[in-house]
């Protein structure tokens, strides 16, 4: 199978794309990214001289690029990781979260809509196996309170443009499978962490800015919740739900590690205490509060039984094991 995957440079695609070329040695990838601030092609330096990866940069909203890239490469799937995905920036500015998101999902269905499909909207016998796996986000069901989950039937909520651009691109997804049959399917993540995730993020934040002795930035009372997928747990859920998981359906994939922003903080510190410990006191000291993100929402977590019961899928990494090999990987990137 040719199967082009989309913003393939970012942290959750460069992650994947070797992971699944690993598992599947009769599958070519065609990975194409604009390389953003946020993709990096030094992410994929350990498939360079691999024969099944081809990559070219470019954005998911030039339709001629995208068609072309159909036709050359007989593509038979799509996973679609390609987003802006950063809160802050989308609070500043929204546009290109509106450009990249929605309409860009936009081009890659009708690409595939045109290139599978026939003029009675049945899928010719060439691409009967073919698949378009939307990646996206428990954001866009909004905040949860102290108690409670997401699931695939909780109702859409996005409080932030970002959330708000991912949640239509989701409803652009179902529409052409309730409109043309095409084959899609949706997965809804919590957050993920791991290696190479871009330095702006939470986590990489707090380790870098622990190890330079600056002051690690907590917004508000640090009291806001997330549950934490380990990036290959996620590879491994998106490969089985690829493969397995049934047509028109969505999957939501979480880790089991709910903890506040400030936990979160306080538990790599002391990670940081032991393998690269200050001379005198504990990075917890360089803990401080900034003042609150707009709309930030509380809690998120995930319920994710569905995926396991229909599709076998279950995360295999503890918070604690994730987290020693996200600090040796930024540890071993920042003190070079």
């Amino acid at each position: 199978m040719n199967i082009l995957i989309t913003g393939g440079a970012g942290f959750i695609g460069s992650n994947f794309i070797p992971y699944y070329l690993e598992k599947n040695p009769n599958d070519t990838v065609i990975n194409l990214d604009l390389l953003t601030y946020a993709g990096n092609l030094e992410n994929l330096s350990e498939i360079n001289n691999e024969a099944r990866y081809k990559f070219i940069q470019g954005s998911i909203c030039d339709g001629k690029l995208v068609e072309s890239i159909f036709e050359e490469f007989d593509i038979q799937s799509v996973i679609n990781f390609a987003a802006e995905s950063h809160v802050d920036n989308s609070i500043s500015s929204p546009y290109s979260f509106i450009k990249t998101n929605i309409e860009g999902t936009f081009v890659l269905l009708e690409a595939a809509k045109k290139y599978w499909l026939n003029s009675s909207n049945n899928r010719d016998i060439e691409y009967k196996n073919s698949r378009f796996h939307h990646i996206s986000t428990d954001e866009v069901y909004g905040s949860l309170e102290n108690d409670g989950y997401f699931t695939e039937d909780s109702p859409y909520a996005p409080n932030s443009p970002y959330s708000a651009s991912k949640a239509s691109s989701d409803f652009l997804v179902r529409s052409y499978y309730h409109t043309y049959g095409l084959p899609v399917i949706t997965t809804n993540c919590s957050n993920n962490y791991g290696p190479k995730q871009h330095d702006e993020k939470l986590i990489p934040t707090i380790i870098r800015k622990a190890i330079k002795n600056e002051a690690i930035p907590i917004y508000g009372k640090g009291d806001n919740i997330r549950d934490w997928l380990y990036v290959l747990d996620h590879c491994s859920g998106i490969e089985r739900a690829f493969k397995n998981g049934n047509l028109g359906e969505t999957y939501v994939i979480g880790g089991n590690n709910e903890y506040s922003n400030i936990d979160i903080a306080k538990k790599i510190c002391s990670l940081l205490d032991e393998v690269q410990p200050k001379k005198i006191g504990s990075y917890k000291d360089q803990i401080s509060f900034v003042m609150d993100r707009l709309g930030h929402d509380f809690r998120y977590a995930i319920d994710a039984k569905k995926i396991k019961r229909e599709l076998g899928w279950t995360p295999q990494f503890n918070i604690d094991e994730g987290l020693r090999t996200t600090i040796s990987w930024y540890l071993n990137k920042y003190n070079k």
